[in-house]
């Protein structure tokens, strides 16, 4: 698997702590966001470009809350963002509703829980069934 990563100044250390951890776990990443500096509008923009570009399958951008880098995602058509908090939520937004990038808070989401939070996305496959109907509806907006 592929991941495209971003992060604005408040999200550059936790981005470099994941880039790391995605790297020791054997999956390729595309670090948008090599130097400190951007803000969350471009690098989540980034990030979400790479996926519609089909450079990579997903991706993840970190700000301060999570919010903003939310907002940006979903203003990109085919991308289906969901920003998370918890293991439970990343793993059930990846189960259920495709998503194809995670929004992350750095100043709610520490080190250890983003390890969960990631191992739980990477982890679920798509159910499909019920859910395709949702994921359609979202796929044909904007």
């Amino acid at each position: 698997m592929k991941i495209a990563i971003g992060a604005d100044t408040d999200g550059f250390e936790l981005k470099e702590y994941l880039k790391n951890y995605l790297k020791v776990k054997g999956i390729e990443v595309v670090d948008k966001t090599p130097k400190k500096g951007s803000n969350l509008v471009e690098a989540a923009s980034l990030v979400a470009k790479a996926i519609m570009d089909k450079e990579v399958e997903r991706g993840i951008a970190i700000d301060e809350y999570g919010a903003g880098s939310f907002m940006v995602g979903a203003k990109h058509k085919g991308i289906i963002c969901a920003e998370v908090s918890d293991e439970h939520s990343s793993k059930m937004t990846s189960q259920h509703n495709s998503a194809n990038m995670l929004a992350i808070g750095a100043g709610i989401v520490g080190k250890k829980l983003l390890e969960k939070m990631i191992d739980a996305y990477l982890a679920e496959e798509y159910a499909g069934g019920r859910h395709q109907i949702r994921v359609d509806m979202l796929n044909k907006m904007l």
